[in-house]
C-alpha cells in the first residue's frame, strides 16, 4: 500500500464504459488529486475476468467481486458458483464481494432474484470471509434482516449511504462502514450531513461511485475519481478535525474494512 499521504475511492467503476477508454488518465488525474487507491467493484460476472487483470496493472487499484441488483435478471445460482470457483485461485486478489445487495426501486418482479442472489452471494461471503460491499435502494430493512438472519460477521462498507443517524447506526452495529459520496455537496442532503457531523470519524470512508453520482455543480456530466478530493472539502467542512486528521483516519478505515496490508 502507499503511504498515508492522500484519498481512497473505495467505490469507483473505472471498468465501465464510460472511463474504460480513458483509464490511465483518469488514474492520472485522480492521482495529481490526491487519490491515492482506488476500488473497483464488479456489477456482473462478465466483468469479473477484466477486473483480474486490472488489478495486476495498477498495485493501487483493489477489486470487489460480485453481481450488481441491477444485473440480477442476467444470473443465477450457477453464477454465484462460478464466483466461487474464481475465489478459489483468486482469493488474495479479490478483497471484496461486491458490488452486491438489493435494489426495491426496481420492479416487483426482480425482488425474488434478487434476494436469492444477495442471499447467496453473502453467504459466499462469509465463507471466503470478505467483507461485502452493499447496493441499497428501498431496502435498508430488507438488507439488515438478511445479515442478521445469515449471523454475517465479515462487514463491509454500505454504499452511497443516505439516510438517518438510526439507519447509520444500524448498519455500523453489523460491522459496516459509511461510504460518503457527492450526495454531501447538495443542499437538500440534509440527513446525511447530520450523520457526518454527528457520528465519530472511524465509522466513515469516502467514495464518487464514478461515473455515476455527479457532484452538485457537475449534473449531467461523467463523474470521475479525481471528484474525491471534492467529496473530501465537502466532509471536511461538515468535521471539526483538522483535514489532516480526517484525511488520515478515512484512510485507515477504509484498509481496515477491506483489510488490506499497512503501509
Amino acid at each position: 500500500m502507499p503511504a498515508v499521504s492522500g484519498l481512497f475511492d473505495t467505490h469507483c467503476h473505472l471498468d465501465l464504459p464510460e472511463l474504460a477508454a480513458l483509464q490511465q488518465h483518469h488514474w492520472q488525474a485522480a492521482w495529481q488529486a490526491g487519490i491515492r487507491a482506488l476500488l473497483i467493484p464488479a456489477v456482473e460476472a462478465a466483468a469479473w475476468p477484466n477486473l483480474l487483470q486490472l488489478q495486476k496493472l495498477q498495485p493501487q487499484w483493489y477489486i470487489a467481486l460480485g453481481i450488481h441488483p441491477w444485473w440480477a435478471a442476467k444470473h443465477n445460482l450457477a453464477s454465484v458458483q462460478g464466483l466461487s470457483r474464481l475465489l478459489t485461485t483468486h482469493q488474495h486478489n479479490v478483497c471484496a464481494i461486491g458490488e452486491i445487495g438489493l435494489d426495491f426501486a426496481l420492479a416487483t418482479d426482480t425482488f425474488e432474484q434478487q434476494l436469492q442472489l444477495f442471499s447467496a452471494q453473502l453467504s459466499l461471503a462469509a465463507e471466503y470471509s470478505k467483507p461485502v460491499i452493499l447496493h441499497h435502494r428501498k431496502s435498508q430493512p430488507q438488507l439488515l434482516a438478511e445479515l442478521k438472519r445469515q449471523r454475517f460477521k465479515q462487514g463491509g462498507i454500505l454504499h452511497a449511504f443516505s439516510g438517518s443517524v438510526q439507519q447509520a447506526k444500524a448498519f455500523i452495529d453489523c460491522g459496516f462502514k459509511l461510504g460518503i459520496g457527492g450526495t454531501i455537496t447538495y443542499e437538500r442532503a440534509a440527513k446525511t450531513k447530520k450523520v457526518v457531523q454527528q457520528l465519530p470519524l472511524e465509522h466513515f470512508v469516502l467514495e464518487t461511485d464514478a461515473p455515476s453520482m455527479p457532484l452538485s455543480g457537475h449534473q449531467g456530466q461523467i463523474n470521475t475519481p479525481a471528484r474525491l478530493a471534492e467529496v473530501f472539502t465537502a466532509f471536511c467542512a461538515l468535521r471539526t478535525e483538522p483535514a489532516a486528521e480526517i484525511a488520515a483516519v478515512l484512510w485507515q478505515n477504509s484498509i481496515d474494512v477491506l483489510r488490506l496490508p499497512a503501509a
